[in-house]
């Protein structure tokens, strides 16, 4: 059996996107803004050149860097889709019980009278994400898809019924859909 002496892959990127690479560091601008990530493995190397980004490895890769390659892959392409389109996640208030009431103050998330409690229960908002809510809707968007998942997360997690059975109390703040 032989051994693959080399592995690359190439991402074409569109136009109307800017990529660089400082060192370990990618930058990306494109028409919504712009995200820079540090993507860093001794063995891989990262190119961009004639909106062409290549991603190699030299010397005889074992899985690890094959599987490095991929994940190196996704987080570019997930950049460019992010300074391209954007991520949204949209999200639903459910109750059964008490009537929920979110809002947003800041850089915080805050659900009051959630099962009753007086004492509202609160979720970060991550840096460069946007959350808003409209009666039983809240709409989380962003350009990085990692804080917007992580704050739609965040906002799921503090929603937690606890202490209760949850075949009965079904209540909380659910992510229904993704776009990006």
């Amino acid at each position: 059996m032989a051994a693959v002496a080399e592995i690359k892959e190439k991402i074409e990127v569109p136009t109307g996107v800017e990529i660089t690479i400082e060192g370990n560091i990618v930058h990306v601008k494109g028409e919504k803004g712009s995200l820079s990530k540090m993507l860093s493995d001794p063995r891989i190397d990262i190119t961009a050149k004639n909106n062409i980004v290549e991603i190699s490895c030299m010397k005889f890769p074992k899985r690890k860097e094959k599987a490095l390659i991929g994940t190196f892959r996704a987080h570019i392409n997930n950049m460019i889709q992010g300074v391209t389109e954007g991520f949204e996640y949209k999200m639903k208030t459910v109750f059964a019980h008490f009537p929920i009431k979110t809002s947003v103050e800041g850089d915080t998330f805050v659900i009051q009278n959630f099962l009753g409690e007086r004492s509202p229960r609160k979720a970060v908002i991550l840096e460069g994400v946007t959350v808003e809510a409209k009666g039983e809707n809240v709409t989380v968007s962003g350009i990085d898809k990692e804080k917007v998942g992580q704050t739609a997360a965040n906002i799921e997690r503090a929603t937690k019924v606890k202490k209760r059975d949850i075949r009965v109390f079904q209540d909380g703040v659910y992510i229904v859909s993704k776009r990006g």
